[in-house]
Formats: C-alpha cells, structure tokens, sequence
C-alpha cells in the first residue's frame, strides 16, 4: 500500500519543478498504516493538528468515490519555531 506520493511544486519565479513529499510503501491495512505513521511521526517530534478524511470529503461534498485518502497535518513545534523565526511567511501555500 502507497502512503505517499510525489507531488511537485512549480515555483513561478523559476518554473522549475521540485518535490515537497517522500514516500514509502507499506504491506499492510489502512489503519495499520495510519497508526505506524502516527508513531513514527511522534518518535520525531511531531504531533498531528490536523487529519482531513479525503475519501470522506469527497463522497460528501462530490458524490466521488476514492481510495482512503488521509492528510495528517503534523508539527514539530521547535522546528517550527526556527522556521518562523527565519521567515514569518514559511506557512504561505505555494501555487502550483
């Protein structure tokens, strides 16, 4: 099972593309996956504040369906700290 995906970012100064994502393939249910990631992310440090369901999203707001689908939006508060403290607009959205 794909956790990840690659997902590329065009920077409109440049049009150069790069990859803001990683991934790894794990041989195993969703939920499982969803747990192992949850704990590797808390082994470094991050925490998760947000989780968006996007299979749930999808069917409710389009009628589509997809596979499971989950964003976890995870924090490493003194990473972010340091990221904010060197560029307030580090949590601006980069257009695609």
């Amino acid at each position: 099972m794909n956790t990840g995906g690659f997902s590329p970012v065009v920077q409109p100064e440049t049009n150069e593309t790069m990859s803001i994502a990683s991934s790894t393939t794990l041989h195993t249910a969703f939920p499982d996956a969803v747990a192992r990631t949850r704990e590797a992310l808390s082994h470094q440090g991050f925490g998760v504040l947000t989780e968006i369901d996007m299979k749930a999203t999808l069917k409710a707001k389009l009628g589509e369906d997809m596979e499971d689908y989950l964003i976890l939006g995870a924090c490493n508060p003194p990473l972010a700290h340091r990221a904010v403290t060197i560029d307030r607009q580090i949590g601006l959205p980069r257009l695609m």
